[in-house]
Formats: structure tokens, sequence, C-alpha cells
């Protein structure tokens, strides 16, 4: 290959780089570098040897690889494909709205495929004038269901997602803390007070109860049907995992994988390539009974004492028909303080538990919320900030 060949296919795989990023994909320069390397050791003329090379090196989860494929055959149909994006994109501007439940990998291709690339020297003016469109389009995001999100709209979402605290219930534990006007007496500080004055006891040290939020765990569902909500609730869990201590994060699909490690790294998406390496069942099928008796039998003892809040995120719909299920629910609402199911099927209004899952785990909760747009996450917030009822006046309420 001659040098200036050479030059332009690096120009084109960087095109193709600056696509998939535009499309959500966390692709950089190591990426595009390795992506480069790796056309020059194989034969250009066969398509699927090409696609696989490009494959290998820049996709790392199994989710963006449907969103990789649409890129591929939108872009490398046509090698002047990224001079007529503008013109692809005025097309498509006359064309019928599309239908609702569109592929959203192809739409977030397409909006990422017509998006003009903004020049460094472009930089636009503050947004003064226009605060009231900016209002309503947050108004209208915070709403949205995940699932219908555009990839600009996704990358909004993620940042207000980060800008959120948890700030848990606080419970009182037996430590103490010194306080001049607390309601117990500290003898201990009273008498090492007395020794340093020569043995008169001339005040009585005070203490109070220390109080602090409970732990922490989320139980996950990454299966096929809650793949995207999953996708965008680590970015929520991430913020958790490093704003506060006692936080621990679950993912399953068909088995059951503890992320908490990963998850404490700053960088999210370094956080979020870790897990994707050890987390082999995304976007596949979903085994919640079985899930659950892994959970109640190697990590319950270890993670669910003082008063741990339990999350589980998961639609319900069980591939084993809900096979040992009602029992490992049973355990799990046991050995927790609170137990909250997150449901994003609960977006519906006419939602019914028809299926045998939901059926067998809905006796085991405390409370049962939808979770599916950036709303029902700060509600979430606030309902972890207030204290708990008691469990019978949950049951009562529910």
């Amino acid at each position: 290959m001659s040098h200036s060949e050479n030059g332009q296919l690096l120009a084109n795989v960087m095109q193709f780089g600056h696509l998939l990023r535009r499309a959500g994909l966390p692709v950089g320069p190591a990426e595009t570098l390795a992506a480069a390397e790796a056309l020059t050791r194989i034969d250009l003329m066969e398509k699927n040897e090409a696609k696989a090379a490009l494959a290998t090196t820049m996709v790392h989860r199994r989710e963006h690889r449907e969103i990789f494929d649409q890129a591929f055959a939108l872009f490398w149909r046509d090698s002047t494909a990224a001079r007529h994006a503008a013109a692809m994109a005025l097309m498509e501007g006359r064309k019928e709205p599309p239908e609702p439940r569109k592929n959203p990998a192809a739409r977030r291709v397409a909006e990422a495929f017509a998006r003009p690339r903004i020049a460094p020297e472009a930089i636009p003016e503050p947004p003064q004038l226009d605060a009231v469109l900016t209002a309503s389009a947050q108004e209208r995001l915070q709403t949205m269901d995940f699932e219908a999100m555009s990839a600009a709209e996704i990358v909004a979402a993620k940042a207000d997602i980060r800008r959120l605290t948890l700030p848990l219930d606080a419970r009182p534990i037996r430590r103490r803390r010194p306080d001049p006007r607390g309601a117990l007496i500290d003898l201990r500080a009273t008498l090492r007070a007395g020794l340093r004055g020569g043995g008169e006891i001339l005040s009585l040290a005070r203490a109070r109860r220390a109080t602090r939020p409970p732990p922490l765990v989320v139980i996950c569902d990454i299966s096929g049907s809650m793949a995207r909500y999953a996708q965008i609730l680590l970015h929520f869990l991430h913020a958790v995992a490093n704003d506060r201590e006692r936080v621990q994060v679950f993912l399953f699909g068909t088995r059951l994988s503890n992320i908490t490690r990963q998850l404490r790294h700053r960088d999210p998406e370094v956080a979020f390539q870790m897990i994707a390496q050890i987390v082999p069942d995304w976007s596949g099928g979903t085994r919640i009974g079985e899930a659950l008796a892994q959970f109640n039998r190697r990590w319950a003892r270890r993670v669910l004492g003082q008063g741990a809040v339990v999350l589980l995120v998961t639609d319900g719909l069980d591939r084993d028909g809900a096979v040992g299920l009602a029992e490992n629910m049973d355990r799990l609402h046991r050995s927790c303080r609170r137990l909250i199911w997150l449901n994003p099927l609960l977006r519906w209004e006419g939602f019914q538990p028809k299926s045998q899952g939901v059926r067998a785990m809905l006796p085991y909760v405390d409370e049962f919320r939808p979770v599916h747009n950036l709303a029902s996450l700060r509600a979430l917030v606030d309902l972890l900030s207030r204290p708990a009822p008691a469990r019978d006046a949950m049951r009562k309420m529910s």
C-alpha cells in the first residue's frame, strides 16, 4: 500500500471513528489507531474481513454492536459519504416522521451521520437569549423515556444523572460522638478529663448517638429487555458508588456479577470498559430466580447487614417461568430492612402483573416504583432521603 493510500485509509477510519463517537460509542484515538493498523493486515477487498477488523478494535460492549453494524453499512457503502452528510440531513427532513418504535440504533446512527461537526473556532455564544427554550427542553428531557432518547438526549441525560446526589436516610449506630449538648453522659471521657485535672471531676462530658446511612445494595437486570435502561442506570450507580461508602452493585442476566470494585473507578468510561470485560451476558436472557439464589447464597450475609436497603431493578420477565423466584424473594426480603423494586414497565398506565415472574415477586417487596426517565430517578432519590415507614405500614399502603 502506497503512502497516499495509507493516509487516505487513516483519514477514512478517523471519520468513521467520529461517526461512532457521535452515535454514543466510546471510541477514542487508541481505538482509531488500532483499527487503522488492523486494516493494514487484511485484504481490504473482503468487506467481511474489514468489518470484523473494525468491530474487534472499536466495539467494547455487546449492546454497541447493533449501532456499529448500522454505522458500518451507512459509512462504508460510499467513500465520499461523509461529504454528503448535510445533503442527507436535508433529504431526511423532507420525509415523513419515523414510526415511534423505529429501531433506536438506526435512529441514533442516522442522527450522528447527519450531524455536522463543529469547527474548533466556531464556539457558540452563551445561551442567554434561549433560556426559555432551554428550560422547555430540560423539562421535556425529564419526562422522556430512556428507550426513546436520541444519542444527543442520552448524553444530556447522563450529564444530568452525574449531578444527582443520594442522601440516604441516616440511621443511629452504636458509636457515640462528643457533643456538649448531647443527651448521653460519656463516662470514659469524663474520667479521662478528671485524671488530667488531678482526679477531680469538674463537669460531665456529654455525647450523642452517631448516625450513618445504611448500606445500599443494587441488583440490576441487564437482559435484552432491560439493556437500554441498565446502560443509563449504570451512570447513576457510578455517581452513587463514587459519592458514598458501603454501596454494592450486582448485575445479572443468566448469571450474577459483582461490579462494585470496577464501578468505583473515577472515570466512568474506564469503569464501564472494565465492567464489559467481566460481564459476559449483557443483553442476553434472564434468570431472576437463579441470580437471586446465587446472591442469597454467596453475598447476602456479607452485604445485607446494618439495615441495608436493596434496589432490585428488573422488569420481572423471567426466562425460567418464575422457578424458585418466590422463595428467593422471600429470603432476600427478610434479609434487608427495605426492598424496593424498580420496574420500567410501570411507565405504562395500564400495567398489570400478568407474568409469572411479576406475580411471584410482588408479595415480597416493600415498594414498587417505575424507573424509566430522569423524573423517576429524582423521585427515587427523594424517596430514599426520607425515613422509611415500618413494614406493616408499607403493607397497608400497597
